[in-house]
């Protein structure tokens, strides 16, 4: 009796998604990027160079094998112990047993969580910095820790892939079962050693967190910089509920690795760029992308700006607002510079009448009352949908929400506006976030 139900509601709510998205198909231009770049996650074991390989698009992480005398070495592990077997029997051969080495370029799980499926019985060293055992968990909000951002509660109808990865958590949730601690770490700028006669270099490049290495095979001159890299700006300013991660750090960690003039680079989300001409434009365009903005929002900090005067100037030079690395599939720009500055200067923005600002819902109800009651403030609201005015009319709903939770109107029009805000993102942390918002405020609604 209860899985028809629950059936009929998913149709819905899909139904009631489709109904809501009108606009012309240019007004979608971001959200076909955001399409294309699923093809970064095709799966494929790509070879980068004579004895290292990448397994792309098993699991929401990459997973790189170098190969050794007679033995090899795993650089990150998937996600969870299925994705890691999968990957495992796509090397096939190229896997030569024992595992030596298995190294952690940081602590996010999808990095971390295959590691004894690779270990098996072969006891390796496990490697990592000295901060991951340090590591502190994102706080977050119900909803806000992964999974809305991941879109975790959407449909496959509604999902497209989660910016530098396909997915995580929608098919196999995450899990701890295969995560094995590190047995060998190192607190300082770099640890040198060989493994199975290859020689390894750990550099401590701290970025997307504070326990990040890279991985430096000077002989092969490949560099493997964990998610200090990858086919999409950066999420600096994460909105799950996390701190800001560095941009000084950041910057310096990139200057760092592209001194050593790498060959090859293989980040451990999205595709390896392979030549060296390549990789130092794309590892030079990454660490000006990051330090533009930095330096742009600092500049206009010292002028006295606030965050809703920094963002609608602050952003990429056009010549970086063009580079395929740059594109706002998982960071993105306006979330950095609002994160910088409250690093910065704190939660104030300067002006006075925010001090000691009204409660939410109080200011909601004399907004209501001004505009003529609920009925008049949802009257403007969906005047406001129909001029495709989609933030506003989400502003609207959630001041007659504020105060009356149960608001059919208010709930259906926050709902179609969040829709059509989604449906126009490049940004995929942007877009499932938007999309899972308005299907929680759908689903106890009946069709109209």
């Amino acid at each position: 009796m209860q899985a028809p139900a629950c059936r009929t509601s998913a149709l819905a709510v899909t139904m009631l998604f489709a109904s809501c998205v009108s606009a012309a198909a240019e007004d979608y231009a971001g959200r076909e990027k955001l399409r294309a770049q699923s093809n970064e996650f095709r799966k494929e074991v790509i070879r980068v160079t004579d004895g290292v390989y990448v397994a792309v698009g098993y699991s929401a992480s990459n997973v790189i094998l170098v190969q050794g005398e007679n033995a090899s070495i795993i650089v990150d592990t998937s996600t969870d112990q299925s994705a890691a077997r999968a990957i495992r029997t796509a090397f096939g051969n190229l896997l030569a047993v024992p595992v030596r080495a298995i190294i952690y370029t940081h602590s996010h799980p999808d990095h971390t969580g295959g590691a004894r499926v690779f270990a098996g019985n072969d006891h390796p060293e496990i490697y990592s910095h000295q901060r991951l055992l340090d590591a502190v968990p994102d706080i977050g909000r119900a909803g806000r820790e992964g999974g809305d951002q991941f879109g975790m509660a959407l449909p496959d109808s509604m999902y497209i892939n989660a910016g530098v990865q396909m997915e995580f958590g929608r098919v196999t949730p995450p899990t701890r079962d295969g995560y094995l601690p590190p047995t060998r770490t190192f607190s300082g700028d770099e640890l040198s050693l060989t493994v199975a006669g290859v020689r390894l270099q750990l550099l401590y490049t701290p970025g997307e967190t504070t326990d990040a290495i890279s991985v430096w095979l000077p002989e092969k001159r490949v560099l493997m910089p964990g998610d200090d890299f990858f086919r999409a700006f950066p999420n600096i300013g994460p909105i799950r509920g996390a701190r800001l991660r560095t941009p000084e750090d950041w910057i310096a960690s990139l200057e760092k690795i592209i001194a050593l003039g790498p060959e090859h680079v293989v980040p451990s989300h999205t595709r390896p760029v392979l030549g060296g001409a390549a990789a130092r434009a794309t590892l030079t365009a990454y660490r000006d992308g990051i330090k533009s903005i930095l330096d742009r929002t600092i500049q206009g900090m010292k002028q006295g700006e606030r965050p809703d005067e920094l963002v609608q100037h602050v952003k990429l030079p056009p010549h970086l607002a063009e580079n395929p690395y740059l594109q706002e599939f998982y960071g993105g720009v306006e979330w950095t510079v609002r994160a910088i500055y409250a690093d910065r200067a704190g939660w104030f923005d300067g002006n006075a009448t925010n001090l000691f600002p009204l409660p939410e819902k109080d200011r909601a109800a004399k907004l209501v009352r001004l505009i003529g009651g609920p009925d008049q403030v949802v009257a403007r609201a969906h005047d406001a949908l129909a001029a495709r005015e989609f933030t506003w009319a989400a502003e609207l709903a959630d001041c007659v929400l504020a105060n009356d939770s149960a608001n059919a109107g208010a709930k259906r029009i926050k709902a179609q506006a969040l829709i059509e805000l989604g449906e126009r993102q490049i940004n995929a942390i942007a877009r499932n976030y938007y999309l899972s918002s308005a299907r929680y405020l759908l689903r106890d609604l009946s069709p109209q």
